[in-house]
């Protein structure tokens, strides 16, 4: 299958181990083969003594440490053939991780949480079924199949086709049922994975839901779900669950066929008791293998239909990528500017001929109605959304020459989602790189807030902050933009969830760490722009006025009837 042949380069790695498996499952194999044939020596020897090679005793010793040396082994197949399974898993969870980290914005706007966490749980979980069990099975069937054939041919060559005669239906019937059983294990881990996205939106909108009475509704759109995961579900046991009697049936009609047909030989002397005896012995090892089929073809199936979806995240291509010439940037230099600077998301267009010059150390407030395209120009200055050539540059270089590493290390981002880990206060701020932890702190307004908790830095924050405030989840993320002391500070809306006595504290606090920095400065409240010295006013994704505070309020514009809206709030103060 095309989607099985991803796995190849996985494989390479491990074929050792695979092969070293495979020669103990013949050596198993062995083992079972040659009991039935010790059997028709016993039963041989005992109606023709005068022609036993070897008495019934010695026989029956050999028959022992032949099932001991099965016994031991077979342990040492299947853990070889598993373990295999298992770094299998390992390396296909780390391709996958790997992959995740280095797609852009733009993936994970279109994918779902739960959607990507089900590929690395129960996709994973199938395919490494369908490597362990489903090729330990695969090969065990392999290799009885042909000795076992082999060995019943050596006795009658018509008895074997007598057993083997229902097969060759069997496997008819398998296959037309084998696209069905891949289409509805694709739509059952589709299923599946709906339900993983809605059960983590619900545990992290949980507050939410909550404050809206909408346990009830939440709890049904999840009924709903799961039936629908369900039904699938058991469609596919119901296609399972045909696969094993059909081939319940076939090994049944064999067994029969040799139990009248191989009695009359006997009979008739044409084989002996014993060779039926070995022969019915080497039948019934068949047994398990050919029930087992459809066992493993379920497992292909499901397996092909989970390595379909892993496919589609290992082959995602980053729109955003590193080129193989790109330079690295270690300043702002000349500073940024952007040259008629358009952005489309899909067919809408956010950003239309976009054009400023910021000199190094200015500091720049962005403000217009939401829906403007202000977060979005923010992304496009560290790349993380893709964006075409001979639009942006920094020091005089188009970004997307630079080395993305050395490009983003220039800056200091604050996001308008703020987005915390459940570990420490302490740890989320080191998260933005080195620096002075109190002095990031304490710019960012949250040294007071700090008093509060008993533990002071070292207070965990539970998952995504869920033990703050906004105000104090917005200042944890402040810090960690401030902690490295970037060159470039993108800041979107960083005062959103802080109350206007807190407002001056921070922008106080702030100031003293702008000195030398050059500030891209996203708000609503113009208030945040009292320490700007310049502004560009976006509306439906252009800029339609751009310049002082002063200016821009005697200007009589867009910016002047929002400080009106806002009922005079806005302080300036000019800098030259």
């Amino acid at each position: 299958m095309a989607a099985l042949k991803t796995l190849l380069p996985f494989l390479q790695g491990l074929r050792w181990r695979y092969a070293c498996g495979a020669f103990l499952l013949v050596i198993t194999n062995a083992c079972a083969l040659l009991i039935p044939w010790l059997l028709k020596l016993v039963i041989d020897g005992l109606q023709h003594p005068e022609q036993a090679s070897l008495s019934a005793g010695r026989v029956a010793l050999l028959i022992g440490l032949v099932a001991a040396g099965y016994a031991v082994v077979r342990i040492f197949s299947r853990t070889m053939i598993l373990n295999a399974a298992r770094l299998l898993e390992f390396q296909i969870r780390e391709a996958l991780f790997a992959r995740l980290m280095t797609l852009d914005l733009g993936y994970f706007s279109r994918e779902r949480s739960g959607d990507i966490l089900s590929r690395f749980a129960n996709d994973l979980t199938n395919v490494r079924m369908l490597t362990g069990f489903g090729v330990m099975s695969l090969l065990n069937t392999a290799v009885i199949y042909l000795a076992g054939l082999w060995l019943m041919i050596r006795i009658n060559p018509w008895l074997t086709v007598a057993a083997v005669a229902p097969l060759p239906l069997m496997v008819l019937a398998v296959r037309m049922m084998s696209s069905r059983i891949f289409s509805v294990s694709r739509q059952a881990q589709d299923e599946l994975a709906r339900l993983s996205s809605l059960a983590e939106e619900s545990v992290g909108a949980i507050r939410l839901i909550k404050s809206y009475c909408r346990e009830t509704y939440v709890a049904g759109q999840f009924d709903a779900v799961a039936g629908q995961c369900l039904a699938r579900n058991l469609e596919l046991a119901r296609l399972r669950g045909l696969v094993m009697p059909i081939m319940a049936l076939a090994t049944g009609a064999g067994t029969l066929a040799v139990l009248y047909l191989g009695g009359r030989l006997v009979i008739g002397s044409q084989i002996s008791l014993g060779q039926f005896v070995a022969f019915s012995g080497y039948l019934a090892l068949l047994a398990w293998p050919t029930a087992v089929l459809g066992w493993i073809l379920t497992l292909a199936q499901r397996g092909a239909a989970s390595m379909e979806r892993l496919n589609e995240l290992l082959q995602s291509s980053p729109a955003v990528v590193e080129r193989a010439d790109a330079q690295p940037v270690v300043d702002l230099g000349q500073g940024l500017e952007a040259r008629q600077l358009s952005f489309r998301y899909g067919d809408r267009p956010v950003l239309q001929d976009i054009s400023f010059y910021i000199r190094p150390g200015e500091r720049v407030g962005i403000t217009g109605p939401v829906g403007c395209g202000k977060s979005t120009l923010l992304r496009l200055i560290p790349r993380l959304l893709p964006l075409s050539d001979g639009m942006l540059f920094i020091n005089g270089q188009d970004v997307n020459g630079l080395e993305l590493a050395s490009l983003r290390r220039l800056m200091g981002y604050l996001p308008q989602e703020t987005t915390l880990f459940s570990r420490s206060i302490a740890e989320n701020v080191a998260y933005g790189g080195d620096g002075i932890l109190e002095l990031a702190v304490q710019r960012a307004g949250l040294d007071s807030d700090l008093q509060e908790f008993s533990a002071g830095l070292t207070t965990v924050v539970g998952e995504r902050g869920v033990t703050l405030s906004g105000g104090q989840r917005q200042r944890v993320a402040l810090a960690r933009a401030l902690v490295r002391e970037p060159e470039l500070l993108l800041l979107d809306d960083p005062l959103a969830s802080v109350d206007a006595g807190r407002e001056d504290e921070i922008l106080g606090a702030l100031a003293e760490s702008w000195q030398g920095k050059t500030v891209l400065l996203v708000s609503q409240r113009l208030s945040a722009f009292r320490d700007c010295q310049r502004i560009l006013v976006l509306d439906e994704g252009r800029i339609v006025e751009q310049g002082t505070p002063e200016e821009l309020l005697q200007l009589g514009g867009r910016y002047a009837e929002l400080a009106r809206m806002q009922g005079g709030l806005v302080r300036v103060k000019s800098e030259e």
